[in-house]
């Protein structure tokens, strides 16, 4: 189970996320998300549990819970949205409706 943890301190690691999920059960895989740029934590991260039952317990014990010195929220991580590349009203050609008439 894919599992969305936000409101993480800015000093939190994948190490210190992998240690709190382990608690519950094996963790195949913990990532704090960075920003591109300045690869400064963003404050959410991300645990995978292959165990649905371990994984829906670290939920529900975890979430609104305290860690490193924060209130954090833990759900069940939703499906990533497609993103449009051309911005919705804009043509493949990179101008907002720059369609020649």
């Amino acid at each position: 189970m894919n599992i969305y943890i936000s409101g993480l301190n800015f000093s939190t690691t994948d190490a210190d996320l992998n240690d709190l999920f382990s608690e519950y059960g094996e963790v195949s895989s913990a990532r704090i998300i960075t920003d591109r740029e300045t690869r400064r934590s963003r404050g959410f991260g991300f645990v995978e549990m292959p165990d649905d039952a371990a994984a829906q317990k670290a939920i529900d014990e975890l979430n609104g819970a305290e860690f490193d010195r924060k209130q954090i929220s833990v759900n069940i991580a939703r499906p990533r949205e497609e993103r449009s590349f051309n911005g919705g009203n804009r043509d493949r050609r990179g101008g907002y409706n720059s369609r020649r008439y």
